[in-house]
């Protein structure tokens, strides 16, 4: 079983570089960021994960995943490194394939682009994107990105991504493209859009059970598209603190259901220095070596 990090980076955090070699050092096999490019001020959409029901102040604060990760490619030699999510529809496609190809290209093919379509509508709107539809803006996304990525020459022409024929280097070096893992955590529809177009799922807070149930009907509704189901990779985010929750057997279930990665939440990282915040879950670590 894989164990990764997820860091939500702000000024409190220290240098991501640092993060993700410490990270590296304790035997994480990945290195993810947070993002949020704009909070709006006032916003009415309800946050389930606070007792209040309001945005957290440090969502605010996050840093560009792009940049974090181009500071940790430098610091770090093997450790893979992850968007954890890029909010795919708010990006311009062609700028998020030319960063995300560089990272690739300076890593020498670490990255895992964690892709999602967003939660906020307040911030979608700001941000251009209409909230309705913007599953389907992500879908057209990621199909751009890959074009972008093997094609000398690429063209997209869809309802919300749309350019004529360009030339984009660099190529990254993971071929044909570096892995895109769907974030998505509404059961009801995941699991046919990552069967459609992604590379993996990477939900938040999938119980063992839940993926047990979850994976064979992505593989199954993958091999109805054509797709090979063996490819594609499951990972599951865990938000919440895993203190008194993930053991050895807990573990061993996720490896059982086809879990091949967990990601630990270092979510005290956004308060004060994230190299103790990463230290506290090596354990974590240690305990899947032995699952």
């Amino acid at each position: 079983m894989q164990v990764g990090v997820l860091a939500f980076l702000t000024e409190q955090s220290g240098e991501p570089g640092t993060l993700a070699h410490e990270a590296e050092r304790l035997g994480f096999e990945s290195f993810w960021v947070a993002e949020h490019l704009v909070i709006p001020t006032h916003s009415t959409t309800y946050y389930p994960r606070s007792p209040d029901g309001k945005i957290p102040e440090f969502y605010a604060h996050l840093v560009d995943p792009f940049v974090a990760l181009a500071a940790a490619a430098q610091a770090t030699q093997t450790i893979r490194l992850g968007t954890g999510i890029c909010l795919l529809p708010e990006r311009d496609t062609i700028t998020t394939a030319k960063a995300a190809a560089s990272i690739d290209l300076y890593s020498n093919g670490r990255l895992l682009l964690g892709v999602g379509a967003g939660w906020l509508p307040e911030e979608a709107a700001i941000m251009g994107v209409q909230f309705a539809k913007r599953w389907q803006h992500l879908r057209e996304s990621v199909e751009a990105l890959r074009e972008l990525w093997t094609k000398e020459e690429a063209s997209y022409d869809g309802e919300f991504v749309r350019f004529p024929s360009v030339k984009l280097f660099p190529k990254p070096v993971q071929k044909p493209t570096p892995p895109i893992f769907l974030g998505a955590h509404d059961r009801r529809y995941a699991l046919k859009r990552v069967a459609r177009y992604a590379d993996g799922w990477c939900p938040g807070g999938l119980t063992p059970e839940q993926a047990k149930e979850d994976i064979p009907v992505i593989k199954q509704l993958a091999l109805e598209a054509g797709r090979d189901p063996e490819a594609l990779e499951f990972s599951v985010l865990l938000l919440s603190s895993p203190e008194g929750g993930l053991d050895g057997d807990t573990l061993k279930h996720y490896q059982e259901a086809g879990v091949t990665r967990v990601i630990l939440a270092a979510a005290q990282a956004a308060f004060r220095n994230g190299v103790e915040a990463v230290k506290q879950l090596a354990p974590i670590v240690e305990l899947a070596q032995h699952v």
